[in-house]
């Protein structure tokens, strides 16, 4: 068979087109692919929810991949290894209460697992606004991340979702903007991002799931995101909170929808 490359473009071009416009109106949009934004979204999509998750990296699965200072291995603890044990992601026990996985198994298998229940995942596109009807937070604005990067003033795209979720870890870039431009009082103590503290990995993986919940109306966060929000500590290289987190926003939509 003769290859013809106006042929290829044409599949890539419109297939991923049918693809972006099923992704503009859904039930729920997770900004970031990370470890917590995809256990977010498979857990949704498992119950039959409409998922698009916008990352804007070229690779999804966000600081998992080097797991400690560049170390591919990552550690969780017992609680969460059952969802490892989900994902069919093998470990091994280090000591009591303590276990490993490689950090590219546990990337790659999360990915594969969380597309394959229906979860639409959008690289290179960044969430640099959002979408805001009567004080809630009802979608986001996208724009491609090289037009970000290359400070091109090239207009954006909109979608729309019942609910977003912020998992774009540390920088919490979409609570960020809804505080700045919403004029939305958020639900921590001062009303506003309280901003990450110091590790202590104790007392921030069970504040990192305390903390995985609706922020203002319509938004929700999740992953490392959740801390520096409400003020907590951050955890270093063990996920298991990243995992128990990304549950249990999926878990609260799904009661709230």
């Amino acid at each position: 068979m003769k290859l013809d490359e106006i042929k290829i473009s044409r599949a890539i071009i419109k297939s991923y087109n049918e693809k972006i416009l099923s992704a503009l109106d859904v039930d729920v949009a997770i900004a970031g692919a990370g470890p917590a934004g995809m256990c977010c979204g498979y857990y949704l999509a498992k119950s039959g929810k409409r998922i698009a998750i916008f990352e804007r990296r070229l690779s999804v699965g966000g600081g998992m991949w080097g797991g400690g200072i560049m170390f591919n291995e990552i550690v969780v603890q017992e609680k969460a290894k059952k969802i490892l044990d989900e994902f069919g992601i093998r470990t091994k026990r280090y000591d009591k209460g303590y276990y490993l996985a490689d950090s590219i198994e546990a990337v790659s298998t999360i990915c594969a697992k969380t597309v394959k229940t229906g979860v639409k995942i959008f690289n290179l596109l960044s969430a640099e606004d959002v979408m805001i009807r009567r004080k809630r937070i009802c979608g986001l604005v996208l724009n491609w991340t090289a037009v970000e990067m290359a400070n091109l003033h090239v207009d954006p795209i909109a979608m729309k979702a019942k609910f977003v979720v912020d998992a774009t870890g540390h920088a919490a870039e979409v609570v960020h903007v809804a505080e700045r431009k919403s004029g939305i009082r958020l639900k921590t103590k001062t009303g506003k991002i309280m901003g990450e503290k110091s590790m202590w990995a104790d007392l921030a993986e069970d504040m990192i799931v305390k903390n995985s919940r609706e922020v203002c109306p319509g938004l929700y966060v999740c992953g490392m995101c959740a801390n520096a929000v409400f003020g907590a500590p951050r955890m270093g290289p063990i996920f298991g909170g990243m995992l128990l987190s990304g549950k249990k926003v999926a878990e609260q939509i799904n009661k709230a929808l």
